[in-house]
């Protein structure tokens, strides 16, 4: 690049940082070397990024009003959360802007009798629960990271859990949306209604992983509490008759709120994390849980023990109380992060596949680790068939990163092969680009591009997320914005 270019670059960057200065004081503006790091990656750390700076809003205007900055100055930008995506999908855009939503945090509205509540983007996921627990209600999404993670990065990414069986997706949880699009432009997204007609833009914006720009406000739906818990594990002697099982438990007509696995690898680093007590010598552990009322639970206990013994099961073990019960959750929950304790560097994968072919693919994957000398966890939501195998490796030796992303390449192709996806609900972010084209066809991809540049002509949010480099015209040009005449409610 010639001087002049960058001489002009570089006064392009000055200038959008003077105005930045007239929406935030100086303290919340971050642009020193210490105070960029933590915002290098996200939870999958062998993708790395230097932002040129992360702002830090306190308001939604504020928030609006960086995004009309970013857009009159082409600045790519990302709003981030807690920062727990584990597909580099909230890594920084290099050399863009951070727009960090932590602060946004605040349950805006909560109607108990309608079972609705209104929060901002940085309100941490737990805390929904906790703030409504009084009325027995709750917010049904739990992934692991429930008590850090925040539902704007929940509906970035359409985050699950373990109860997703039976409750689904953020998306199944999420009424309406206030976002502000890339251009600056604000607008509703559905309603606070439980029942919505026309087209589905909420569900559109959720899973998007910020390509169509930041949520403001997020209505979410609220579920009564269960009025019985019944927690069951299960032991086996193999990987493979534990996901056998759990075509076993649907088939019976069951329907667990969850249904989880454990390999002993991520046994022996969730019982050194939280001493949840599983059983020692198991090769795998199936985890279900049936909750309901309590005439419910109790028709379908001798159900569940019936299936679960006839799978081969050598251990069954009940939840004694609510303290068990927690536990045996706490270590499935602290199983990503207590890998650690086993590898210095993992690499989560998220693919999925058919829950008849569970078995298939874990024994596939034990042979791919046994192929590549590589150390795999596996630990997962059995009951969609959402694999989460953790590929362990140590990133100071020599091409062991190169090496473990072959393993975890090889791993999301058996899931398509198998009649899966790529991602359950981590997203695909940078990690899983490429091998968008081997699960879509060019016309899809293409249709895709289409619609992310209606949307976002420069391509300023979250930019290289998701899509590969896109190629496609926007669906419209000048004009009006092509949301408005899907009825979308604009906002000054």
């Amino acid at each position: 690049m010639s001087p002049e270019p960058a001489n002009a670059a570089s006064r392009n960057v000055a200038a959008f940082f003077a105005e930045l200065s007239r929406i935030y004081p100086a303290d919340r503006i971050l642009t020193n070397n210490a105070q960029l790091a933590p915002y290098e990656s996200d939870g999958l750390t062998c993708f790395r990024a230097r932002p040129c700076g992360v702002v830090l809003p306190e308001t939604q205007q504020e928030v609006i009003d960086t995004v009309k900055l970013c857009h009159r100055f082409e600045m790519p930008f990302i709003a981030r959360g807690s920062g727990t995506s584990l597909s580099g999908g909230a890594v920084p855009i290099e050399n863009g802007l951070v727009i960090a939503m932590n602060r946004l945090n605040r349950i805006l509205r909560y109607d108990a009798q309608q079972r609705v509540a209104v929060v901002e983007p940085g309100v941490i996921n737990l805390k929904v629960s906790q703030h409504v627990a009084g009325d027995q209600l709750y917010y049904a999404p739990d992934p692991s990271s429930g008590p850090v993670c925040t539902i704007g990065g929940n509906v970035a990414f359409n985050s699950g859990g373990a109860h997703c069986l039976k409750y689904g997706m953020t998306s199944n949880h999420v009424l309406g949306i206030k976002a502000v699009l890339p251009d600056g432009q604000v607008v509703e997204l559905g309603s606070d209604s439980q029942e919505s007609v026309g087209q589905d833009l909420t569900g559109m914006f959720i899973g998007s992983e910020g390509l169509f720009g930041v949520a403001l406000e997020i209505t979410l739906r609220l579920l009564p509490k269960p009025e019985k818990y019944y927690t069951l594990q299960a032991a086996y002697d193999s990987l493979e008759k534990a996901g056998n099982a759990v075509a076993m438990v649907v088939a019976s007509g069951l329907l667990p709120g969850a249904m989880e696995i454990m390999d002993r690898l991520s046994m022996d680093a969730a019982e050194a994390a939280s001493a949840a007590g599983y059983p020692k010598g198991a090769k795998a552990i199936l985890i279900v849980e049936l909750e309901g009322t309590a005439d419910e639970v109790d028709a379908e206990i001798p159900l569940l023990h019936g299936v679960i013994e006839e799978s081969g099961a050598y251990i069954v073990e009940a939840a004694r109380d609510d303290e068990h019960r927690l536990k045996i959750w706490k270590g499935r929950k602290s199983a990503f992060s207590a890998v650690g304790r086993l590898s210095p560097d993992f690499i989560v994968q998220d693919g999925v596949v058919p829950r008849t072919k569970l078995a298939e693919a874990l024994g596939e994957i034990e042979r791919l680790s046994q192929k590549y000398g590589i150390r795999v966890a596996n630990v997962f939501h059995a009951g969609d068939g959402n694999l989460h195998p953790l590929v362990m490796f140590d990133g100071r030796e020599e091409g062991a990163l190169h090496k473990a992303e072959e393993l975890s390449g090889e791993i999301i192709r058996l899931c398509i092969r198998l009649g899966g996806s790529i991602t359950g609900e981590h997203g695909v972010g940078l990690e899983k680009r490429m091998y968008l084209g081997e699960m879509y066809g060019e016309d899809d991809i293409e249709f895709m591009h289409r619609l992310q540049r209606a949307v976002d002509p420069q391509e300023l949010a979250n930019r290289g997320k998701k899509l590969p480099a896109a190629t496609a015209p926007a669906l419209l040009t000048r004009g009006a914005h092509p949301l408005e005449k899907q009825g979308v409610i604009f906002r000054d």
